[in-house]
């Protein structure tokens, strides 16, 4: 099988990098090594086509699609409390929400967000205008082949500087991802070519793209995939671990087929590399499912437990809450325990009643 990459960070690279593709980095130009090209938002006819709805997450990206929750991918990792930047603001994050059949993650925050993505629902990716987004690399040096030297293949991943870039492309096809990964979780991926001489913004993805939006134009700007993995490693012989590159054209490099480099031969056309992205339309209705279930107004607190007042305190499953009486009820204890309220907003506890086995908590929120 030939080999692709997660487009992570490099520390992560052994994590998504070393199966049938490669996981991401930053995007990575056809038409310029400018480490400074599409660093600000696009416009003209490309004018809200998605960066506006990317925030930061640790060292990636997510993209806000309710006004409580945004799109993220699974292998990038963080945890839950770590924040989410967008657009200036800080938001908490609340809950994690894993895809069961792909690497999709819904992170659900304090706070709400005044935009969000349109999801894209039709299965109608292949063909359109795309802008993609991520951060990561710069370009590197060039890979060069050829009996005398003289051909460039593409370019290295540079330097990591982890810079917001968007650049453009074009869906391709649909890949089938259980099988280019030989796994059960990885569901439909867009795959995206590397293609010569397309236009200023024709783009390639590299470690730190993970979980950055893909977004399609049909008739609205609409996010479509969630960035995934790279081709590659790549090798200019047979000799050791090989090399990460953007590649346009794979003829005249070895690709890792079983842990084997394979010699793809030089053709009179261009053998593109290509990136993937989860795709988003095919997993619709559990986006959807779990949009609604967390889409309840967040002036309700989280009762938490512990058997100590040092902690550690863990959410209390047993626990029923009466927002509009605001009071939360549960089991009488056993044993004894120290309560706290976690939410988005200052609560405290205000009393605690004891009626037959059950304990009535009322809270109240702590004004300033």
């Amino acid at each position: 099988m030939h080999l692709r990459r997660f487009v992570g960070l490099p520390q992560a690279i052994c994590l998504i990098g070393w199966l049938a593709c490669c996981p991401l980095n930053a995007v990575i130009f056809y038409s310029t090594g400018d480490p400074e090209h599409n660093t600000s938002a696009p416009t003209g006819s490309l004018t809200n086509s998605g960066w506006q709805f990317q925030g930061r997450w640790g060292a990636y990206l997510g993209t806000a699609i309710s006004s409580n929750a945004f799109l993220t991918a699974q292998h990038v990792g963080n945890s839950v409390g770590a924040p989410f930047h967008l657009n200036g603001i800080a938001y908490l994050s609340t809950a994690f929400f894993d895809d069961p059949e792909t690497d999709l993650r819904i992170v659900k925050v304090c706070g709400t967000f005044p935009d969000f993505a349109i999801l894209h629902t039709n299965q109608t990716e292949i063909g359109k205008p795309m802008v993609v987004i991520g951060r990561g690399t710069q370009r590197g040096a060039p890979v060069i082949t050829g009996d005398a030297n003289d051909k460039t293949n593409g370019w290295r991943w540079g330097l990591f500087d982890s810079r917001i870039r968007w650049g453009e492309n074009e869906v391709d096809s649909i890949a089938d991802g259980d099988a280019l990964f030989e796994s059960s979780k990885v569901g439909d991926l867009l795959k995206v070519s590397f293609t010569a001489d397309a236009g200023p913004n024709e783009c390639h993805l590299s470690v730190g793209d993970s979980a950055g939006g893909l977004f399609i134009l049909d008739g609205t700007w609409q996010l479509a995939g969630i960035n995934y993995a790279v081709d590659g490693p790549y090798n200019t012989s047979t000799n050791g671990a090989g090399f990460e590159a953007a590649i346009f054209d794979e003829g005249g490099l070895y690709t890792q087929t079983d842990d084997v480099w394979i010699l793809n031969p030089d053709r009179p056309f261009d053998q593109s590399g290509a990136f993937y992205a989860t795709r988003v339309s095919t997993r619709i209705d559990w986006i959807q499912s779990v949009l609604e279930q967390i889409a309840a107004p967040q002036d309700a607190p989280i009762l938490q437990s512990a058997t100590d007042p040092s902690g550690p305190f863990a959410d209390q499953p047993a626990a029923t809450v009466v927002p509009g009486n605001r009071f939360i009820t549960v089991p009488q204890p056993d044993t004894s325990q120290y309560y706290r309220l976690r939410g988005c907003q200052p609560f405290r506890i205000a009393a605690i009643d004891l009626l037959d086995d059950t304990l009535r908590i009322h809270y109240e929120l702590n004004e300033p």
